[in-house]
């Protein structure tokens, strides 16, 4: 293995001292120009390159924002972590994005490599439901925001969507369009995101009459596609299906429309689905999917911004910061999987 050239080799090989190196590369100015020539082209020869982590790990301050989500293979976290990147580029900060695979030990491994790699702060959506990770990677003192999650104290920021009423929007619109026995696919239960979207059904129907029976919660052990296509499986063996779908998320909703496409059941002629999220694949699958729609990028940019502002107040460069919880409102999108003809 050839060994990385170090700064004692570029000042040997341009005879000059140590700190004069350093002063060419951050205080270039206070060089004498033959001098600064002479170890720039050392510098070019030997091919050195300055340890950026070390420089900034010197100074306490870190480049790099952390962002740990539930799955980068839904695109919906994949358009978060385009937002946040957006602004943490615009503050000259890089983004380390680490899956946490819905698993609170593989959670608490990347919060312990973020603590490591001593990072300027954290954004991540939690997937513990104990909230022991939480509570050990705040031991640490570095600044986090919740992303896809309302805080639920007062110790840091969040950013999320009211999916109480997320919930509410795709019930009320099957029970609109006549449905009165619906399946909620609702994904591991333990998961907030998954118990507030419940909610919102359950307050719909109770708005229009309606009794919490006319739901029929079918959990999932994950939030992805094949779990849809298992789920909608369960659905065919019901003797009593019901009439429409909502699906935590879109991935859920297009592994049911799967389940159904391929026992050539009629979406929506005899069974409406509604997904969550709407993602690009929601209006581009072979039933375009009616979803509530989530601005998932601009949560990932407005949490990045309070991450930066509270490692700004951390740092002492900024003035003090009051921890926000900032709720954005969904939009139901309608298309063809529940109105016939769309």
């Amino acid at each position: 293995m050839t060994q990385s050239v170090g700064i004692k080799d570029v000042a040997r090989a341009a005879g000059v001292s140590v700190g004069t190196v350093s002063n060419v590369i951050n205080r270039p100015e206070t060089v004498a120009t033959a001098t600064r020539a002479r170890v720039l082209s050392a510098i070019e020869r030997l091919g050195y390159v300055r340890s950026e982590s070390a420089r900034q790990l010197r100074a306490g301050r870190s480049r790099i924002m952390g962002l740990l989500v539930l799955d980068m293979g839904n695109p919906f976290f994949v358009d978060v972590a385009r937002g946040a990147e957006r602004a943490a580029r615009e503050a000259g900060l890089g983004v380390m994005v680490c899956n946490s695979a819905q698993s609170p030990g593989e959670e608490a491994e990347y919060l312990s490599l973020f603590a490591e790699q001593r990072v300027r702060g954290v954004l991540l959506t939690p997937t513990d439901a104990t909230g022991r990770n939480l509570a050990a990677f705040r031991r640490h003192n570095i600044p986090f925001v919740l992303v896809d999650r309302v805080a639920e104290g007062a110790t840091e920021c969040s950013v999320s969507v009211d999916d109480v009423a997320g919930g509410a929007l795709a019930v009320r619109h099957l029970v609109d369009a006549g449905h009165r026995s619906i399946a909620y696919v609702s994904g591991p239960p333990g998961l907030n995101q998954v118990r507030d979207r419940r909610t919102g059904a359950l307050d719909a129907l109770r708005e229009a009459g309606l009794g919490p029976d006319a739901l029929r919660e079918l959990p999932t052990e994950r939030l992805d596609v094949a779990a849809g296509r298992d789920a909608g499986a369960r659905i065919l063996g019901l003797a009593d299906r019901p009439t429409a779908v909502f699906c935590a998320n879109d991935l859920l909703a297009l592994g049911v429309l799967q389940a159904m496409y391929a026992a050539g059941v009629d979406v929506p002629g005899d069974l409406a689905i509604v997904g969550y999220d709407d993602i690009e694949f929601a209006a581009a699958a072979a039933v375009p999917l009616t979803s509530v729609r989530q601005p998932a990028a601009t949560m990932g940019a407005m949490a990045a911004r309070l991450l930066l502002e509270e490692t700004e107040a951390h740092q002492g460069t900024s003035g003090q910061h009051e921890h926000r919880r900032v709720v954005l409102q969904p939009e139901l999108v309608v298309r063809s999987s529940t109105l016939p003809g769309r």
